[in-house]
């Protein structure tokens, strides 16, 4: 049970960036062993008020206090001195160096104050990992090792410098549910031997599983702090969203139609020349969603790049539509009736630089009525653009606004009108809500279900189970490039997380 009294207050916190005001006199307090949760959604400033905590930025109002003390941390190292550490959602790791190496990095022990003491590096990293229970070996090159391996070397980083306040940032992210049960066992021994853990996340699920008091924010402001007993999904998502908000997505039975999207026995090399999907064979259906679940890195990316022409595969058959695209152009795969919402939006679904509305006109620019005789309408383009950005809810700006002004889950929204509404006959969604709000997940999985509904086929590809499995009809499981599983609509996580790590017997999908 966490002790009453604060080991961290944060006192009226305010910052302000040109034309947004970030956090606005918020309070927050943390206790000597307890996981306390920091909810809200994109943009409401919990990574500002993270930031300001480790001293990566300075509040113009309000008080920072460790232990009773009042502080100012002008740096990281400020930060770290004082017993804070911070695990980031994109590990701080290189990938080349052992574990040891990576957790003693820039606090090494030495030799006569000279050399490298590498036993010495390995011997207290296999100390602190057996006083934790964290089963990891000092030796092991990072690159070699499991995502959740690799969380707890950040977090031994954090507990070999001294820190006993952690902040974990989106922790589950890219973990297997069998990982972020075995990430919530650690924090239990770290919080009774005394750690304290700020927990930020957008999984209202594990707020309630692991949380001791959670806080919401909603636009730079604290809305309440609530203890654990007693709180519920709904009542989060509500003071989150400042709305009621549907969590569970609702669906009728699939009827689905004929094929719209067939994959034969593909072969996929990734940029390092190693085959990164092995013989794959899909096929989506008009009127289903068919999901793939894996963990990050195990062909999902090599497979999606292959089906839309941005990678060449090295064998098989993509066909859309009974038409064979294989080998084909992107621009030529888009034409047959395929719509795609990457998993990057910023790198691959929008050109930042450019206009809304031209973002939306991507693809389809040189169409009528935005363009005929090689000739360009502006305001076509304009009217279209408002059409759909009025549909789809996107809020920030207009046809004319930058892509880069927009909020990360009004971009996403940019794209979906965008591939949705070309009115594709199958549509690709790979990580589709990720790092979106609980607002913007629940727009996005209405938008796809009704894609369903008018007889698209949607192929799904999610790191997030509770996603795949209240979306899909049928999930496909995805294990070091190959289809391992196929699961009608009453999967478990569990059954899936086994045979996302390879344990399931492999079952050749149909």
């Amino acid at each position: 049970m966490a002790d009453e009294r604060p080991v961290l207050e944060l006192r009226g916190i305010t910052k302000q960036f040109p034309g947004v005001l970030a956090n606005d006199n918020v309070d927050f307090d943390l206790r000597r062993g307890e996981v306390h949760a920091l909810l809200g959604e994109n943009g409401a400033g919990k990574s500002t008020l993270m930031n300001i905590l480790y001293g990566l930025y300075q509040p113009d109002e309000g008080q920072i206090l460790v232990k009773g003390e009042p502080v100012r941390f002008h740096s990281p190292k400020d930060a770290i001195n004082r017993g804070i550490g911070m695990v980031h959602q994109h590990f701080m790791l290189i990938p080349v160096m052992t574990v040891a190496e990576n957790i003693v990095l820039a606090n090494e022990p030495t030799r006569a104050g000279l050399l490298l003491d590498t036993n010495a590096a390995d011997r207290r990293v296999r100390e602190l990992s057996r006083s934790f229970n964290f089963a990891i070996d000092p030796e092991a090159r990072v690159e070699e090792i499991t995502v959740g391996q690799q969380q707890r070397v950040e977090i031994l980083k954090a507990l070999y410098r001294h820190a006993d306040i952690l902040i974990l940032d989106e922790p589950t992210a890219v973990l297997t549910p069998q990982e972020s049960n075995e990430l919530f066992e650690i924090l239990r021994t770290l919080t009774r031997e005394g750690m304290s853990v700020i927990f930020i996340t957008h999984k209202l699920n594990e707020v309630l599983e692991i949380a001791d008091r959670i806080t919401v924010v909603r636009r730079g402001k604290r809305i309440d702090t609530v203890d654990r007993q007693g709180a519920t999904e709904e009542g989060l998502a509500r003071m989150m969203v400042g709305r009621e908000v549907l969590l569970r997505v609702e669906k009728p039975v699939s009827d689905p139609g004929d094929p719209v999207l067939t994959v034969d026995d593909l072969h996929v090399f990734d940029d390092r020349g190693l085959e990164a999907v092995r013989g794959v064979s899909i096929e989506v259906r008009g009127g289903e969603i068919v999901g793939i679940a894996g963990v990050d890195g195990n062909g999902q990316t090599e497979l999606i790049d292959a089906i839309t022409g941005l990678r060449k595969a090295a064998s098989g058959r993509v066909a859309i539509g009974g038409r064979n695209v294989t080998g084909a152009t992107p621009s030529r795969i888009l034409d047959s009736g395929l719509g795609h919402i990457p998993e990057d939006r910023q790198r691959r679904g929008l050109v930042l630089e450019f206009s809304l509305a031209e973002n939306v006109a991507l693809h389809d620019y040189d169409k009528a009525p935005g363009s005929r005789w090689g000739w360009l309408f502006p305001r076509q383009l304009i009217r279209r653009a408002r059409e759909l950005l009025t549909q789809f809810d996107v809020r920030g700006g207009g046809p004319q606004t930058r892509a880069s002004a927009l909020s990360g889950g009004n971009q996403q929204k940019v794209v979906l009108a965008r591939e949705i509404g070309r009115e594709p006959s199958v549509l690709i969604a790979a990580q589709p809500t990720r790092g979106l709000d609980v607002g913007a997940i629940e727009f996005v999985h209405r938008r796809l279900v009704e894609a369903r509904a008018n007889g698209k086929g949607v192929l799904l590809v999610s790191l997030e189970l509770d996603e795949i499995i209240s979306l899909s009809d049928r999930t496909l499981v995805l294990y070091e490039g190959e289809i391992v599983a196929q699961h009608g609509p009453d999967v478990t996580e569990d059954q899936l997380g086994i045979e996302m790590t390879g344990a399931g017997s492999k079952e050749a999908a149909a």
